[in-house]
Parts: structure tokens; sequence; C-alpha cells
């Protein structure tokens, strides 16, 4: 007779359930469903007309991650009911809506047209780990020749001029190219900004570009006022308070935005010319 191999039965296998514990050695966001998340830190939006040079996608994607980050890239796609392209201020507004609705700690700018340093996160993020500074900006210039700094104290006096490159600027004024925003401050103007429809989506107007026109009796002419987006958010922050609840030292101050020049951007048009084309010597360190 042959012999009869023994029959072997497979094991049962039991899943295990991982504890909340070791989940939470992972994760630091609790959801209403109890599972664990990664924390949303920060969003990052970009305002764009649609069409980047290859220049900046390689800098803005190419940026060096620091270790343990957590980031979202919000893109914005078009509908049949939505215009081809946003304005500005729409454009901003959409991604604050983003950042606000979705709990996101803060909101960084990075326009189509301002290619970063490749250490740009890493800087943001000492700044980030720090919370005690809710706007910052890095450094870049006009798209012009020569090309002046976009760094403001005041307004209608032209740039500010008294800092070297490596400098950490304080000012009243900071364009949206490379910002940082703490989205404490962020909702604290979102919550107090009127509904509208951009394209047909309804958004909260944070972001808006002044224009206005009125007859001036006292001179007989028609008067015209129009500004940025960007400036008009940096005086209303300002005119309004809106510092004061978590920041109550810096509101004191009458430049309380900062610029990291360290973190210089380049200034790029359609054809591919960076600006500034010469960098200025009179703010190269001596």
């Amino acid at each position: 007779m042959a012999n009869k191999k023994p029959v072997v039965k497979p094991k049962k296998t039991v899943s295990k359930k991982v504890s909340s514990k070791k989940v939470a050695a992972y994760t630091n966001q609790v959801v209403d469903s109890g599972v664990k998340q990664f924390t949303n830190r920060m969003l990052v939006g970009t305002p764009t007309t649609g069409a980047i040079r290859m220049e900046w996608a390689a800098a803005r994607y190419g940026q060096i991650i620091p270790s343990n980050w957590s980031k979202v890239d919000m893109i914005q796609y078009m509908s049949g009911f939505i215009p081809l392209r946003y304005s500005v201020a729409d454009a901003q507004n959409l991604i604050v809506q983003e950042a606000v609705t979705k709990g996101y700690q803060w909101l960084l700018f990075i326009e189509h047209d301002t290619i970063p340093p490749a250490d740009a996160f890493v800087r943001f993020n000492d700044y980030m780990r720090s919370g005690d500074i809710p706007v910052i900006s890095g450094l870049y210039f006009t798209r012009s020749d020569p090309a002046e700094p976009m760094v403001y104290r005041g307004r209608g006096n032209s740039y500010y001029d008294k800092w070297k490159l490596g400098d950490k600027v304080w000012v009243d004024g900071v364009p949206t190219g490379m910002l940082l925003i703490d989205m404490r401050l962020m909702k604290l103007v979102y919550n107090d900004s009127p509904e509208y429809l951009a394209g047909g989506l309804k958004v909260r107007r944070v972001f808006e570009t002044p224009s206005k026109t009125w007859f001036n009796a006292e001179t007989g002419a028609q008067e015209m006022l129009i500004g940025t987006s960007d400036l008009d958010w940096c005086k209303r922050v300002i005119e309004k308070g809106y510092l004061k609840k978590h920041w109550p030292e810096l509101a004191k101050k009458r430049y309380p935005y900062l610029i990291d020049t360290n973190i210089y951007c380049r200034h790029i048009d359609p054809d591919g010319t960076q600006f500034p084309i010469n960098f200025p010597p009179q703010f190269l360190p001596e």
C-alpha cells in the first residue's frame, strides 16, 4: 500500500485591530468618525490664468520638503458654468474658502509667475513651527528693467530701500506672489467678509481689487482709485485690528508684516525673461 501523506490544514489568519494609540503615534488629528488622519497643515494655492513657464514648474515642484510635513495642493478645475479665467481676487477668495472649510492651519500663495528658491518650504516651515508671525512674504521684484523690490512702507511713496539681501524686513504691505498666512488670521477676515458669487460659486470677499470712480464737487474733476487686492487686504487687516486677538504685541507695530529676503524669488514673464535681469547692487550685502 502507498503511504498516505498527512493532510496539513491551513492556519486560520486572524486580523488584528490596530489600537488607537498606535495610530496616534503616526498621526495627530481626530475627525468626527474617530479615524486618525494627517493634519491639514498647509494649503498651497496658485491663482493662475492657466499658462505657466517650465522654469516655474521646475522650481515649484522641485521644492525641498521638510521632514514629517503635511501639504496639499489645490487645483481649481474649470467647469461649464465657470468663466474661462478668474480675476485675481476671485481666485484668491476661492483658495481662501478651500483653506477655511477644510481646516488648514496655514495658507501659502504662490502665483504662477513667481519662481521660489529650492529651500522656500524649509524656511517657511521655521515660521510655521514658531507661529508667532502670521504673515511672511518672500522677496521679489517688479517685472521691469530696472526692477524695483516689492517692499513697501506706506502708500504712494515708492519702495522701501533700507535693507540688504539676507535681512528680515518689517513692512505694512506685501504682495501675494510668495506669501504665507496663518489661518487664524485669515479666518477672522473671512468671517467678517460679505458673501458674493464668483463664477457661480458662493465665496466671501476676503480679497477685493479696489476700483472706484467719483465726481469731486470741490475740484470739479472725475477722480479714480485703483489698487491691487494684496495691498488692499494688508490695509484692511491693519485698520480693522484683526491682529489684536492672537498677536497683540504685533498689532501695535506700525509695520506688522515680515519679508524674509532669504526667500529670494524670481519674477518671470511669459517669454521666459526673469526679473531682476541684473540684481540691484544697492541691495547686495557689503
